[in-house]
């Protein structure tokens, strides 16, 4: 199984300029985005191949928004996490699958200043306990913009950017309380080396000076790990200010 997931930065652009054709070349299973920013009715049927898809949009007219693309017919999906003003904004969805549970989420941003920081603190325990509520049922594999640079590692400019929104060490610490909950990194099984990012400022230049964070993530339940073959960020693929990251697991969804 091949799951890719991705940060479009407005899905409808992303099509007019051909940028889901990178992502159909690499014959994903399942594709997860967010910050699509349209309803489905706005797109139509976006990946040939992929024919069931299901979209979480936000009550804001082009705004937040995620969905999830899928190969095989899931047994159920659902919209949102029991909170209400995220809920309103689209931010994750999720489909069921005979052996995992599969989510796509957009996670919020605590904005230049922090004025969100408190809504964004309190959005992680609610997204862990739903994260949670699902793995007593069955493995999870959540995946998305977390909006958070875990480690020193996973930005460019750690110094630069201590307390800022993404690195604060209360975001930092809300994320590795969601490993500690039974998930894990899968990124950082096969890779401990810097400099792979999956976000730039798309107003700096800072793409083409690979000046980036690593706040895009696949996570996967513990008892995910012997089924996980590869795990990879595909940043030669263009059309958003983020790229895709993906991973392969054993085994049909």
């Amino acid at each position: 199984m091949r799951l890719l997931s991705w940060n479009v930065n407005g899905l409808r652009a992303v099509l007019a300029k051909g940028g889901m054709e990178g992502i159909g070349r690499r014959r994903p299973d399942i594709v997860c985005l967010q910050e699509v920013r349209a309803s489905e009715e706005q797109v139509g049927h976006v990946l040939p191949g992929l024919p069931f898809q299901f979209f979480s949009a936000a009550l804001k007219p082009g705004y937040s928004g995620t969905a999830i693309l899928s190969r095989v017919k899931p047994l159920s999906w659902k919209a949102g996490i029991g909170h209400r003003v995220s809920d309103a904004e689209g931010r994750v969805a999720t489909v069921e699958f005979p052996s995992l549970y599969v989510v796509s989420v957009y996670v919020p941003n605590s904005q230049r200043g922090l004025p969100r920081l408190d809504f964004r603190l309190k959005w992680d325990r609610t997204f862990r306990a739903f994260a949670q509520r699902l793995a007593e049922k069955k493995p999870v594999l959540f995946c998305g913009d977390l909006n958070v640079a875990h480690e020193e590692i996973d930005l460019a400019r750690p110094r630069e950017n201590r307390q800022n929104a993404g690195f604060t060490d209360q975001e930092r610490k809300g994320f590795t309380r969601l490993l500690g909950a039974g998930f894990i990194d899968t990124f950082r099984v096969y890779h401990d080396e810097g400099e792979r990012y999956t976000w730039w400022s798309s107003v700096t230049r800072a793409r083409e000076r690979n000046i980036g964070w690593r706040i895009d993530y696949v996570c996967v339940s513990e008892s995910l790990r012997e089924r996980l073959k590869d795990a990879f960020i595909l940043d030669s693929i263009a059309g958003s200010d983020h790229c895709p990251v993906g991973v392969e697991l054993e085994g049909a969804p």
